[in-house]
């Protein structure tokens, strides 16, 4: 079975926003008194939801966060959008050549991912065809996001590419079934440590790669 269907993260994906992410965070957990690294939250943060990465600073830091926490964390984070956000390099020219159907699965909640879309001119491209993690039980690294987003595009799991650059979103799409590339071209990843793959696993960072990349999955597909 050829590939049918392309299902895209978002955020360090098609939006060039973890730097972003990562700079308020880090500011308001450091207004408490809560010192994170960039390189911490590429290790312990990327591709979770924020409930999750809240839940997981509450248990490293051995304390609560404000009630106001996130909602005054998307505040910040969707104002830095506004005026800083930009797509990763050369993925609109992707995205204009695409032939087969193509979707977004995310851990940012719907608000998020909206208005990441807006600020990037997207938002009509994707209409109708952007899943988030507060549409299933269990995010990433669990399958069901993608199984979702694949069922509700009529897709079949092995019929389905998934472009990640998180480990949680490599598993996840693993997992489900799917073939799996890594996008490592993203500012948050740029000079950082090569994340550690699945044997096979290919990863890229130039979108320019990326036709190639799919040709080659779908010769694959059609080889007995």
């Amino acid at each position: 079975m050829g590939i049918g269907l392309i299902i895209f993260d978002c955020d360090g994906v098609i939006a060039d926003s973890e730097v972003l992410s990562a700079s308020v965070l880090i500011d308001q957990l450091a207004a408490l008194g809560i010192a994170v690294t960039p390189a911490d939250v590429r290790r312990d943060f990327l591709g979770r939801s924020f409930p999750t990465v809240a839940q997981t600073i509450r248990q490293a830091h051995g304390r609560p966060l404000p009630d106001s926490f996130e909602a005054d964390y998307r505040a910040r984070l969707l104002d830095r959008f506004t005026t800083e956000l930009l797509p990763t390099p050369g993925v609109r020219a992707i995205l204009d050549g695409l032939r087969i159907p193509a979707c977004i699965a995310t851990s940012s909640s719907p608000q998020r991912v909206a208005h990441t879309l807006e600020v990037l001119g997207l938002a009509g491209r994707f209409a109708g065809r952007v899943f988030t993690a507060s549409q299933v039980s269990r995010g990433k690294p669990a399958p069901d996001l993608f199984l979702f987003a694949a069922q509700r595009m009529g897709a079949a799991p092995e019929g389905t590419l998934v472009v990640e650059d998180s480990a949680p979103g490599i598993a996840a799409g693993l997992a489900a079934g799917m073939a799996v590339l890594h996008y490592a071209g993203g500012a948050h990843l740029r000079g950082a440590e090569p994340m550690a793959l699945p044997p096979g696993l290919r990863s890229f960072d130039n979108w320019d790669e990326f036709s190639q990349l799919l040709a080659s999955l779908q010769e694959g597909a059609s080889t007995p």
